[in-house]
């Protein structure tokens, strides 16, 4: 006897929606921290507007607003698209929606009133610390508890990533959050000086290397071969991606804090697993790139294609920059200059932002019962706004960068310094300009992303999928 169920794609919807909503609000904060660097006086002498304050709010809403409601949106649809089953509880899964969003709402209050621990990535005080511990143990119950139930015997390797990335970050959080309240809204970490510096970089790197990679390998995994109508190139490949990148990566966090008084063997450490960063990682993107074998000709019709192949394509580049730039010899040039903000934001908007924009342009028809998006050309001017934007952003940076680095290590014939610190700012002043333009044309597209996902909605019905199941 054979009855229907259905796939719970309200919560996923929740999320898909909240990711645009996320995205241009991150990326606002962003253009406009950007803008003060160019003229300071943006912050109009009100504390909650400068930019010791906006810079935090900007990194925990494109980080963990945007890219985690991108994360909850794909994983809760992947689990079950893959393992052909509902997911475990609908209460539970809104408890994280709810929950998730209550997080962000509560950042966007405290972290402008400057109520910080002041742990970069992990600026949350301590009630709210605890909120998102609760929040993330629902999350991978919730999970799990569908992959458990699976009615295939197969795990697919999104899943591997998506699960690393959940039980990793769990991990992460609660370590490097550890802390001694002394009131509501102050507390101080359990770790002192050297201890609490490594300890942070643990968190901090890894955060990069879980929620900002494994997860979104985790949709590249499946939105990838989806939208090529392909199968992966090397399943057997994807194995050792996930094996490998996951041993490796845990280890690379002390390159961050190279020439500081953390032990030197650590900072070699660091290094040496930084270096070893690059197979797993270059084999993850070959074999995404690689996908589209038989397939090249897609990328002249498809710009969600566009988007996601695109997004390897930097992921490839800043797995190679980062651990080039943890050599001792090159981090001596780089540390501390702008040089480091666009290795950052390849990573970020090339990687990160430009590989959830395609999948939620993916996921949005199937979400709202519709064979495509309103516009695919409006698709196609997203991405080449926000390639265009990426591209004047990192650049402008790793020229800006290396000027600083090679201007303050010159030095005169009889030891002096050859230029003032004001000086270098000076000399890079045009390239924060142009940095400005660059994040302004990606958030623009984000703007031009809100319209295109309003107009395919509106009027829509809500989806949801129905799978057959055998009593």
């Amino acid at each position: 006897m054979d009855s229907q169920t259905t796939y719970n794609y309200k919560v996923v919807r929740q999320f898909a929606i909240m990711t645009v909503v996320w995205g241009i609000v991150g990326m606002l904060v962003g253009v406009i921290i950007a803008a003060q660097l160019v003229w300071p006086q943006l912050s109009f002498d009100l504390p909650w507007l400068t930019y010791s304050r906006l810079r935090p709010l900007h990194t925990n809403a494109v980080i963990f607003a945007f890219g985690g409601s991108a994360l909850f949106a794909t994983s809760y649809y992947v689990v079950q698209r893959t393992c052909q089953v509902r997911l475990i509880s609908d209460k539970l899964a809104a408890f994280t929606f709810w929950g998730w969003t209550v997080v962000i709402l509560l950042a966007a209050i405290t972290l402008p009133l400057g109520i910080t621990s002041g742990k970069e990535y992990a600026e949350l005080e301590w009630p709210i610390d605890i909120l998102i511990t609760v929040v993330w143990v629902v999350y991978a119950i919730v999970f799990f508890g569908t992959i458990v139930k699976r009615r295939t015997p197969h795990i697919y390797v999104a899943n591997w990533f998506f699960g690393a990335f959940i039980l990793t970050v769990a991990v992460l959080h609660i370590i490097n959050s550890a802390a001694l309240p002394v009131s509501l809204f102050k507390s101080y970490s359990v770790y002192s000086g050297t201890i609490d510096a490594m300890v942070q970089w643990w968190y901090g790197h890894n955060a990069v290397g879980f929620f900002l990679t494994a997860g979104f390998l985790g949709i590249m995994y499946y939105f990838v071969p989806k939208q090529a109508g392909r199968p992966v190139y090397s399943y057997r490949l994807s194995v050792v991606h996930f094996w490998s990148l996951i041993s490796v990566y845990m280890w690379a966090g002390p390159h961050h804090l190279h020439y500081t008084a953390l032990p030197d063997w650590t900072q070699s450490l660091g290094v040496a697993f930084s270096i070893l960063l690059l197979a797993p990682s270059w084999g993850g993107m070959i074999n995404g790139i690689m996908t589209l074998s038989g397939a090249w000709h897609k990328l002249r019709t498809d710009p969600i294609l566009k988007f996601l192949i695109v997004s390897l394509s930097f992921y490839g580049m800043s797995t190679f920059e980062g651990p080039m730039m943890a050599i001792k010899t090159v981090n001596a040039l780089s540390h501390y200059t702008e040089w480091t903000i666009g290795h950052v934001h390849s990573g970020a908007l090339g990687w990160v932002a430009m590989v959830t924009i395609g999948s939620i342009y993916a996921l949005i028809p199937q979400l709202f019962g519709k064979k495509e998006m309103y516009s695919i050309k409006l698709i196609d001017t997203h991405f080449w706004v926000a390639t265009i934007g990426v591209v004047l952003y990192i650049v402008s940076m790793w020229i800006a960068g290396v000027m600083q680095g090679l201007m303050w290590r010159a030095i005169n014939s009889d030891g002096t310094l050859t230029y003032s610190f004001v000086e270098s700012l000076e000399r890079i002043y045009p390239y924060y300009i142009v940095r400005l333009v660059g994040g302004a044309l990606f958030f623009s597209g984000m703007l031009i992303m809100a319209y295109n996902v309003w107009k395919t909605v509106a009027g829509s019905e809500a989806a949801d999928d129905t799978i057959p199941q055998t009593a």
